[in-house]
């Protein structure tokens, strides 16, 4: 029955999905405001649960960052190249890899750096394909960069291509279709002109700003030989916004900080890994699919969840327990940085549109195994109906039912309840200490020397977590679901970057 009406009206179930997200956020970030005045206790018990679940979820993010940042030091430490030779002789110089690059407005010093990064990679750079898949739009400066470009690094792989992505009627305009364009552009290249065989090809959608270790390509051909079902994989790294760390205001530093911790985190957590910013898979595999879509801006969860249900349900990312460092958000002047950072995370959210793609695929697709199913589009929900939720859930929503009904207030749950939520949250401050710990253990050293006071000031930026999460988490979440319930839509937005 909800298969044949998801089929039959297309339009409206994506709207009424769209709505949902926008209506769950206001109900709980709202709820304890009217419910501390008509069902103060049903609060406090939303207050309780949601924070042993906020302690709950500090745990397993102590756990499992910690296995993942002593992975990530061995790890960077071995070189598989001599594991290739041995294994697999001359098989592995059959493998090609391709590195699709979108950009759009980035600063030369940027696409000169991102390349210095693959020039220093251990794997063969002859078998390195480059694509710089520039906007048509960017105008002549395209081709200045280009030139230059090519002249310093032409030479250093098998090829260096550039592309134009032009405005396409029907595109939306961002990562999405230009990482599209460029695939194809390559492909063409290197499959139809060459003939290199396109199983033995994979290819890399990497950001205009990362970096990769110099082993990456190494470990990535050494998990795609060694996979039993390599056209069925997504191959992701842990992105680390190192670069500029040390250049960046200190709620951005921050920020950096607890992201760049997350994604090292959710690599051990093969059940919740998705893809993002920048990944690798098999251009067999997104041939067959049909590429990146070039509908939407959030790129990579779509291309995840595009790819599992069109292989009913037989495929998953694989982690890479290396680093990939990218930038954190900088631009001209302390408010422009504000200001740009709130734009990117905005985008990020941005990605709860593709809720009603994902929930709609569930309801029709069949094959997929129905409990696996059933969690990955689960935990997707979870992370972004909660995304808006989170911050007002854990600082504000315990002191409204006592502070806004006094009869309430003389109650025994009434007067414990500050008390409770406080224990336990304080309690969850140990995915803080562990943040704090591996961050500082993996951000780059300053370039120039530090003074007593930088080393003092580093723990004590953490006490900016709480604004930070207002204004670069809860407020950018919640104008997206309110956008999208709304139905005014988004543009992609470049982050500027200096």
């Amino acid at each position: 029955m909800v298969k044949k009406y998801f089929r039959r009206h297309p339009i409206r179930t994506k709207r009424a999905l769209e709505i949902l997200p926008g209506v769950f956020s206001w109900f709980f970030i709202l709820f304890p405001v009217w419910g501390s005045f008509v069902m103060p206790q049903l609060v406090a018990y939303y207050v309780i649960i949601f924070a042993v679940y906020w302690l709950y979820r500090s745990f397993v993010l102590t756990f499992f960052a910690t296995i993942s940042h002593f992975k990530i030091r061995a790890f960077s430490k071995y070189d598989y190249l001599p594991e290739l030779k041995k294994d697999f002789g001359d098989k592995y110089q059959k493998v090609h890899h391709i590195i699709v690059i979108p950009t759009y407005q980035e600063p030369l010093a940027t696409l000169e750096r991102t390349l210095n990064g693959l020039a220093k990679q251990t794997f063969p750079r002859k078998n390195i394909h480059i694509m710089l898949s520039f906007e048509e739009r960017e105008g002549e400066i395209v081709d200045q960069k280009a030139k230059v470009l090519q002249k310093k690094f032409g030479k250093q792989f098998g090829h260096l291509w550039t592309s134009k992505h032009p405005d396409i009627i029907g595109e939306i305009k961002g990562k999405s279709s230009n990482t599209c364009y460029g695939a194809k552009a390559a492909k063409k290249e290197l499959v139809d002109k060459e003939g290199v065989p396109i199983e033995n090809i994979t290819i890399t959608s990497e950001d205009a700003d990362a970096i990769f270790h110099p082993h990456y390509f190494s470990h990535l051909t050494f998990l795609f030989l060694n996979s039993e079902k390599p056209y069925n994989r997504i191959w992701q790294g842990g992105i680390s916004f190192y670069n500029n760390i040390w250049k960046v205001p200190a709620p951005i530093r921050v920020l950096a900080a607890i992201q760049s911790v997350s994604q090292i985190y959710i690599l051990s957590r093969r059940d919740r890994l998705i893809n993002f910013s920048t990944y690798s898979t098999t251009l067999k595999h997104v041939e067959e699919i049909g590429y990146w879509d070039t509908d939407v801006i959030p790129e990579d969860y779509r291309l995840f969840f595009k790819s599992y249900f069109a292989k009913k349900g037989d495929f998953e990312v694989e982690p890479i327990f290396l680093p990939i460092y990218a930038d954190a958000v900088q631009s001209n002047g302390f408010w422009r940085t504000m200001h740009s950072q709130y734009e990117q995370i905005k985008r990020w959210a941005w990605g709860v549109s593709d809720d009603a793609y994902v929930i709609r695929q569930y309801v029709i697709v069949e094959g997929v195994p129905f409990w696996d199913k059933t969690i990955r589009v689960c935990k997707l929900i979870e992370d972004h109906f909660l995304w808006p939720v989170n911050w007002f859930a854990v600082t504000v929503s315990a002191m409204l039912p006592p502070l806004l009904n006094d009869g309430f207030n003389r109650t025994i749950i009434g007067n414990t309840l500050p008390q409770v939520t406080s224990t336990l949250l304080t309690l969850s401050l140990v995915s803080m200490f562990t943040i704090f710990i591996i961050d500082s253990s993996n951000r780059p050293a300053k370039e120039e020397k530090r003074n007593i006071l930088s080393y003092i000031m580093q723990p004590l930026e953490f006490l900016l977590i709480p604004v930070v999460g207002f204004f670069f988490s809860a407020l950018p979440g919640i104008d997206a679901h309110t956008r999208l319930m709304l139905g005014k839509y988004m543009e992609y937005k470049v982050t500027e970057k200096v």
